[in-house]
């Protein structure tokens, strides 16, 4: 088997884990929640209102503030959806899996042992960018 069917290979493990299916059926869950979608529209809608507003040479101040206000509002609605909250935990814990599987390929392109060469997660202090305390 040469390295492209072995990487087809591993592509198909991956779509048998566990954390995979999960990601999908949240996924599903979350583009099929009504209330969901509503709330994602509203708040797009909100984010190119602001865009506009800001855009103006005769900018709005307090109708910007207003804007911000109403779309940090539909964001946190958002946030506290059930279906976002487990799509966000699945998407997490996906992640995770594929980070560890990324970095042992380059790492083993790079020349480290195959056998002991993994992902140590680290944390750089920034939650933004972070793929998740593992």
């Amino acid at each position: 088997m040469d390295i492209i069917e072995m990487t087809r290979e591993l592509g198909k493990l991956i779509q048998q884990e566990e954390a995979y299916k999960k990601l999908h059926n949240a996924e599903y869950n979350a583009d099929n929640d009504s209330e969901l979608q509503e709330l994602i529209k509203e708040f797009n809608l909100k984010r190119l209102q602001i865009n506009t507003e800001t855009q103006k040479t005769d900018k709005d101040s307090e109708k910007i503030q207003k804007l911000n206000s109403e779309m940090q509002k539909v964001y946190s609605s958002i946030m506290s959806n059930q279906n976002m909250i487990d799509y966000n935990s699945a998407k997490q814990e996906f992640d995770q899996i594929t980070t560890r599987i990324m970095t042992i390929l380059q790492n083993c392109a790079q020349g480290e042992d195959p056998e002991t060469t993994d992902y140590t997660p680290s944390c750089s202090g920034s939650c933004s960018t972070c793929g998740g305390c593992g």
